[in-house]
């Protein structure tokens, strides 16, 4: 990659939290740190879970893009080593920047970090948005079927064949829209906040096609923590709402609307999901946890909302006990 010369010593150290790749901090001999990231062939997972390592590029090209439009939310690529499957970006301390996911674990659970989180997902979109450039860049449907819509909709509806027809229809509608660069994997995990606002990493399923799929990728995760800690569940639906607010007030390459509506029938397939594809979460264990989400995914996939607020609203009532 060009970053260090020849029969110099650097400081290699694994990094801890990689499921789909090897992570590494490398302490160059000039005083720079840098991440380098390698993708694996097969995940970390329990199920028998594989994707193609050319998605290494694609993560590399989302950043350049995303980076392009907000750079104080996007590392640098400092190198790439496509050969490989290896590219190397900054490295952000932990001593300034705390991933989103721990902090609303911990009970941190501030609305603003969630405004500019959907602030930032939507300028992205925003200005990816009917952008054929952009589309012919990111032709990664196969991919992302593998890696997206394969061990989380199909598996989930092999998983409840009540609701097979219905999230195999969702597949079918989500791999067909062509609006926006997608991240793939906007999770709290993938997210750190730091001291100028949000830092979004992990993009390697990134795709050109239905912003719906981030939305609710993110909103997800907000609501399935107020199932795994309820004490907290009415702070974490306060934290959904308001990244929601701030995303759809970018949301001008389509009706609102209609982007809420996609995004709230994805939610309910996606907690489904997440409970029962290949890439279960690994916070809710509890039996009658997973049966509540279980019964509140399904009524919703039966009877679908069309507005994110009224989901929210619905589950800040349900019982969580």
């Amino acid at each position: 990659m060009g970053l260090v010369s020849a029969h110099t010593n650097s400081q290699v150290s694994v990094l801890a939290g990689g499921v789909s790749s090897d992570i590494y901090r490398v302490d160059l001999p000039t005083g720079v740190t840098v991440c380098v990231k390698r993708a694996l062939p097969k995940l970390r997972v329990a199920a028998d879970w594989r994707a193609p390592v050319s998605r290494n590029r694609w993560e590399a090209e989302w950043m350049r893009v995303a980076g392009a439009i907000a750079p104080s939310s996007v590392p640098r690529v400092l190198g790439e080593d496509r050969d490989a499957g290896c590219f190397a970006m900054e490295y952000f301390s932990p001593d300034r920047f705390s991933p989103w996911k721990a902090l609303l674990a911990s009970g941190t659970i501030d609305a603003t970090d969630a405004t500019r989180v959907g602030d930032a997902l939507g300028r992205i979109h925003a200005a990816t948005a009917d952008r054929n450039d952009v589309a012919a860049r990111f032709a990664t449907d196969d991919i992302f079927y593998d890696i997206r819509l394969e061990p989380y909709l199909v598996a989930a509806a092999r998983a409840h064949p009540r609701f097979a027809l219905r999230l195999n229809e969702l597949v079918e509608t989500t791999r067909h829209i062509k609006r926006t660069l997608v991240h793939g994997d906007f999770s709290p995990k993938n997210i750190l906040c730091g001291p100028d606002g949000p830092v979004i990493v992990d993009a390697e399923c990134a795709w050109y096609g239905d912003p719906a799929f981030d939305l609710a990728f993110v909103l997800n995760h907000l609501l399935l923590k107020g199932a795994w800690r309820p004490q907290w569940k009415a702070r974490y639906v306060d934290a959904f709402d308001a990244l929601c607010g701030a995303y759809l007030s970018h949301a001008t390459w389509e009706p609102a609307d209609r982007l809420e509506a996609r995004t709230a029938a994805l939610l309910p397939a996606l907690m489904l999901a997440r409970i029962d594809g290949k890439s279960p979460v690994e916070y809710i264990t509890e039996p009658g946890t997973k049966d509540r989400v279980r019964a509140f995914a399904g009524a919703l996939l039966l009877r679908p909302q069309a507005r994110l607020a009224d989901i929210g609203v619905r589950w800040a009532q349900a019982e969580s006990t």
